[in-house]
């Protein structure tokens, strides 16, 4: 039986140092045959909103953009709260390829069958 975990990400574009861990540990997690979803909320759904990640870099780190693509490429599943995105007043859509935006029940039931929740 795979294993799975989920990466909550709560930070945004203002706090980018603590954007690439869930995308590095999710990437990884797929390398060692373990099911992966970040799902982004609260501030975290800019992230993955088209054009923000390309303006990410920190240090001799790749811009974010690249992680992000590396990890999609992985197979790591990208999911968008609706809720969050209506609480900050978000359009709904313009989310990058491969980000689904999905409703609160989302998070609850990925958590309840998950072996793991990380909170970024």
């Amino acid at each position: 039986m795979t294993k799975n975990l989920v990466y909550l990400l709560t930070a945004g574009p203002e706090t980018p140092e603590r954007l690439y861990a869930p995308f590095i540990l999710a990437t990884t997690a797929k390398m060692m045959d373990i099911d992966a979803t970040i799902y982004f909320m609260i501030h975290g759904v800019k992230v993955v909103k088209k054009g923000e990640a390309e303006k990410i870099k920190i240090g001799n780190y790749p811009p974010l953009k690249e992680v992000i693509d590396q990890a999609i490429e992985a197979g790591v599943k990208l999911m968008v709260c609706d809720q969050s995105t209506q609480l900050l007043g978000l359009d709904r859509g313009g989310y990058i390829e491969g980000a689904k935006v999905v409703g609160a029940a989302t998070l609850n039931d990925l958590a309840l069958k998950s072996d793991g929740l990380l909170v970024f």
